[in-house]
């Protein structure tokens, strides 16, 4: 398997590759556009000059020296000396043959220069240029050559001819400011987005090593969250994930070592009992029923307990399930009224009902084995936890389009920082009363999947209240 690049590398390799990459494409095409557009401005302005004075001359000979051969030469003789940008532009005047008849540079007279621009001019009567290496002397020049006509025949040209060294050095010189230009806006480009794709790769380096930590197990640590933008809320996120993780394994510890000992009581009980009845050689029916009263009380308690982990386990992997039918609330919260006042009044609470002397006929669509569930679930909670109050309300009314289910104990409360969280899996807060820390959270979810509400808080006057509201679905 191959080795995987750090992240850091490959953000910033893979922004410059999409990025930046396109951008300094684009700059490279406009430097060669730009190079063309100055090499056609500036040859093509000393070509058109060229152009214009060869045309100017060709037709002032045309038509006032070509009478005779003597005329035009003694014409071209008094242009040639008179010409006054020989210091930079060679006149010439050429015959038929291509050679030269006289010039601005006495030494070229008598040579045939041999360039595109002669033969091309001499071929089609009309003005043409030639750009390139002079055949004689290697040096670049630009040339154009205008037919010089009699009674409708070229009988020779006329050809300006000019170094283009300083026009190369002008277009050099062009193109090293564009290029450089260029250049620099390219370098700007790359700087810039070094800058900020370090702005951006450094936070999620250190993101992801943070994240790293948490998925080695060091759950609960904060990231120092030092930006405003969508980063700064991606550290938020992670920063709540990590405490939230932390918070759920130290529920998940503080659960296997709730249900550890709890599990623990009731066997010892068991196991001690059983140990007494079988070493007991007395016949005191008392004491054996005792025993197995206080051994069939355990295994009750081991039951519930591995219940409440069974419907744990189902609501983890989604099979916790309901079998809707029509549901006679009313009659499935009595029934668990009445199997738990009994067992209450043996512990000397007493449980008390009231439902406003009104019968609820409209059924509910619900688990009725489900419910029963949670109204035992509570009502054991009540007992556990506000027992000591000796006493426990609970009421059942129509309220609009729900029925309200509401239970109350006498007990000392709940503290108001643990609230929040009580219907949390595992959580027990500060209470010692026994149990898994799941049960409210089982009927939390078993509420909700019946379209209802599931709250707890504390009641005036004390002790902590539990309501439950389930829809009406009316025929």
């Amino acid at each position: 398997m191959a080795k995987r690049q750090p992240i850091v590398r490959g953000l910033r390799k893979r922004w410059l590759l999409n990025s930046v990459g396109p951008v300094i494409i684009i700059m490279v095409l406009i430097a060669f556009l730009a190079a063309g557009v100055i090499d056609s401005t500036y040859y093509g302005s000393a070509r058109s000059s060229l152009e214009a004075k060869a045309k100017a001359g060709a037709d002032y000979f045309n038509t006032y020296t070509m009478n005779s051969y003597s005329e035009y030469y003694r014409a071209a003789s008094l242009y040639v000396a008179s010409f006054d940008e020989s210091d930079v532009i060679e006149l010439q005047f050429l015959n038929v043959s291509g050679r030269i008849e006289t010039s601005t540079r006495g030494l070229t007279a008598g040579t045939s220069p041999d360039t595109m621009d002669i033969s091309r001019a001499l071929e089609t009567g009309k003005v043409a240029s030639f750009n390139g290496p002079d055949p004689a002397t290697g040096e670049r020049i630009m040339a154009v050559s205008s037919p010089l006509v009699f009674n409708g025949t070229v009988v020779g040209l006329m050809r300006y001819v000019t170094s283009t060294r300083q026009i190369d050095r002008q277009v050099l010189l062009t193109g090293l400011t564009v290029g450089a230009l260029i250049l620099g806006v390219v370098l700007l480009i790359v700087v810039t987005s070094l800058i900020f794709i370090n702005n951006v790769v450094e936070p999620v380096a250190e993101v992801t090593e943070a994240a790293k930590r948490i998925s080695g197990g060091s759950y609960g640590i904060q990231i120092p969250n030092r930006y405003s933008d969508e980063m700064g809320e991606l550290v938020d996120n992670i920063n709540d994930m990590s405490m939230k993780i932390s918070q759920s394994e130290k529920m998940q510890t503080e659960f296997i070592s709730s249900v550890s000992h709890e599990l623990r009581t009731p066997l010892t009980a068991i196991n001690g009992w059983g140990e007494t009845l079988l070493a007991d050689e007395s016949s005191d029916r008392a004491q054996l029923r005792r025993g197995v009263g206080i051994i069939l009380k355990e295994s009750r308690r081991l039951t519930n307990m591995v219940e409440e982990l069974l419907e744990f386990s189902k609501m983890q992997d989604g099979r916790f399930t309901l079998r809707i039918e029509p549901v006679d609330l009313q009659a499935e919260f009595e029934d668990a009224i009445y199997t738990y006042r009994e067992l209450f009044r043996q512990d000397g609470i007493s449980l008390e009902y009231e439902d406003g002397g009104e019968v609820y006929e409209t059924p509910i669509s619900g688990d009725p084995e489900r419910l029963k569930q949670v109204f035992c679930n509570v009502l054991d909670n009540a007992a556990k936890h506000g027992g000591s109050g000796k006493r426990i309300t609970t009421s059942m009314t129509r309220e609009e389009d729900s029925y309200v289910i509401r239970i109350r104990d006498y007990g000392p409360g709940i503290p108001e920082a643990e609230l929040p969280f009580v219907k949390q899996k595992f959580y027990k807060g500060s209470s010692k009363a026994r149990g898994s820390g799941i049960g409210l959270a089982v009927c939390d979810e078993i509420v909700q999947r019946h379209g209802g509400t599931f709250d707890i808080g504390n009641a005036e006057g004390g002790g902590a209240v539990v309501t439950i509201r389930l829809p009406i679905e009316e025929n």
